[in-house]
């Protein structure tokens, strides 16, 4: 196969199912030979991301992430696409092991924040709805600061529903709870006086995709990054059939 990129997924299923469904239904289609190349690396066996930035755990996810960036090199992917949020606390490392573009999706969100400003009023205040080990790395503070924006992480309180609903909901298949997922958006946007928050856990864009709130100034990282994805395949394709 050529022409295709490649997701590094499996962190959680549910998710990467998510993110590749988002892709097949936004893409402009008509027959099978529309729809973008690519290959799928459901890696559900990598050590827990954020219970080895916050040390609960010893085992680092990178040997096994740099192993599946060396197989999709070596199958000629043309990007990468790394469909966990916590995981790009190991981006640089990740990316220096490859010439092939890996997609920054915290970068990619921040970025988006810019289409709610010429939409609406200008963005100043921006929260972070994420994993605590996402919240530790610091990735999205620094994206969202060095944008020169306000960052607000959410109160321990809050923090342990997002949490619950990340790992208990999404990751433990224990059902999506819509009422819970718009109580947490409105506490962070609300009581934090937000201009915008940013869905920074791929499993926060799981409940997004069920229960989509487009009057709320939400970026969604997944469906951001989504969309650069189906940009670049097309681009791809047309550079591909021009040679």
């Amino acid at each position: 196969m050529r022409n295709f990129f490649t997701v590094l997924g499996g962190m959680g299923t549910t998710a990467t199912e998510s993110f590749i469904h988002g892709v097949n239904t936004r893409v402009e289609a008509h027959k099978d030979q529309d729809w973008p190349n690519y290959l799928v690396f459901n890696h559900a066996s990598m050590p827990d991301r954020t219970a080895y930035i916050t040390g609960e755990s010893d085992v680092s996810p990178v040997p096994e992430l740099l192993e599946d960036i060396r197989q999709a090199d070596a199958l000629g992917t043309d990007f990468i696409v790394l469909t966990c949020n916590t995981a790009h606390y190991f981006y640089d490392e990740l990316q220096n092991a490859t010439q092939k573009p890996i997609l920054h999706m915290p970068h990619i969100a921040v970025e988006a924040l810019a289409k709610l400003s010429r939409d609406n009023e200008p963005i100043h205040r921006v929260g972070l709805l994420a994993t605590v080990g996402s919240m530790k790395a610091g990735v999205y503070e620094r994206e969202i600061t060095r944008a020169g924006y306000e960052f607000v992480a959410p109160e321990p309180q809050l923090q342990a529903r997002i949490t619950s609903l990340i790992y208990d909901d999404v990751k433990g298949n224990n059902g999506l709870n819509e009422a819970r997922y718009i109580r947490v958006l409105h506490d962070m946007l609300y009581k934090h006086n937000l201009d915008a928050v940013i869905l920074g856990c791929t499993e926060l864009s799981v409940l997004n995709e069920h229960f989509p709130r487009p009057e709320l100034n939400v970026i969604d990282a997944q469906l951001e990054t989504i969309y650069k994805t189906i940009e670049l395949s097309t681009a791809s394709a047309l550079a591909s059939a021009s040679r």
